[in-house]
């Protein structure tokens, strides 16, 4: 009997550090960010440096995949059909699981929820429209009363359709009356280039990565940023909700998301590491408020919970504007 008991308590205790041990080894090979955009723009940009700092921080290194097309659904689904083993997440963001699933609900070939575990997610960042300085509007109030004269005359470029930026200015535009043009790109770096060209009036675009730096200097002026409030990288940059148009905040965010059957010790462990590297003074923390990014990590739980709410939210956008996929 004692030896039989011994037997059962080794099993128990096997049990119970097994999944430990799995966890404490990970990661032990390259572990992929899937990116559902072209280079350069603020989800690419927040992917690289998040991949930089947990490489640094894991000693293995840490991916970044570049699959755009479909507003970043490729990714997405490449993701969710990935093994669930940890090995590879996507850099999910307000357009990956929150715009795109209000846009094709039932049509999509998973579920942004149940397929899906949500283990970090790094922080907010607004929209920002821009223009070119040869422009003569200073500010959204010009924009807007200078489309309302013209309508259809002005243009703007955007990562491609039903992106958040994209949403963005439809949401505007329902609400404020304006007729404006909008030019999909296959990319937000694509929509960047040609307003710093002077080859088109205005874009919108995640205020991270290249938007800001080229804001700051000089090259693009903001009109206007979409959030409820201004963002604490560059203050003096107003609001779209203090310019006139009461109520209007579209925040974006990026995380990391992988598959939901991804076991919870790894998910625990990218959880409690990358909200490490997102501490005060940590470099993580930094480089992405450098990029405009107001930091906000969450727990897998009060992620996933952001996201139902961001679906929801958007669903109810999409049918105001008449946006669903096709």
């Amino acid at each position: 009997m004692d030896r039989r008991l011994v037997c059962i308590g080794g099993a128990l205790l096997s049990a119970t550090v097994a999944p430990v041990a799995f966890a404490q080894g990970y990661p032990a090979k390259p572990v992929r960010i899937m990116v559902g955009y072209t280079p350069g723009g603020g989800v690419d940009t927040t992917a690289r440096i998040a991949a930089q700092s947990m490489t640094e921080a894991w000693g293995s290194q840490v991916i970044v995949e570049n699959r755009p097309g479909a507003a970043g659904n490729i990714a997405t689904e490449l993701t969710a059909r990935a093994a669930p083993d940890g090995y590879t997440l996507v850099l999910c963001n307000i357009g990956s699981h929150g715009v795109t699933p209000a846009r094709f609900g039932s049509k999509l070939t998973y579920d942004p929820i149940a397929d899906f575990a949500f283990p970090a997610r790094f922080g907010g960042v607004p929209n920002v429209l821009m223009v070119h300085p040869s422009v003569p509007m200073k500010n959204l109030r010009e924009f807007i009363a200078y489309a309302k004269k013209h309508p259809g005359k002005l243009s703007f470029g955007s990562s491609g359709v039903g992106a958040s930026p994209h949403m963005s200015i439809e949401l505007m535009k329902s609400i404020t009356g304006i007729d404006i043009v909008h030019v999909p790109y296959k990319g937000a770096s694509a929509a960047l280039a040609d307003v710093l060209s002077g080859n088109l009036e205005a874009s919108v675009g995640n205020f991270a990565g290249a938007p800001l730096n080229a804001i700051r200097s000089g090259r693009l002026r903001a009109l206007g940023i979409t959030s409820g409030v201004r963002s604490t990288q560059m203050p003096d940059i107003p609001t779209f909700r203090e310019q006139g148009i009461e109520g209007f905040d579209v925040t974006g965010w990026y995380g990391l998301c992988t598959q939901a059957k991804v076991p919870s010790e790894i998910i625990t462990r990218i959880n409690t590491d990358v909200n490490r590297m997102l501490g005060t003074g940590q470099a993580l923390r930094k480089r992405l408020e450098d990029q405009g990014i107001d930091i906000a990590p969450a727990t897998p739980a009060e992620f996933a919970a952001m996201v139902r709410q961001e679906i929801a939210k958007w669903t109810k956008v999409v049918r105001e504007t008449k946006l669903e996929g096709d």
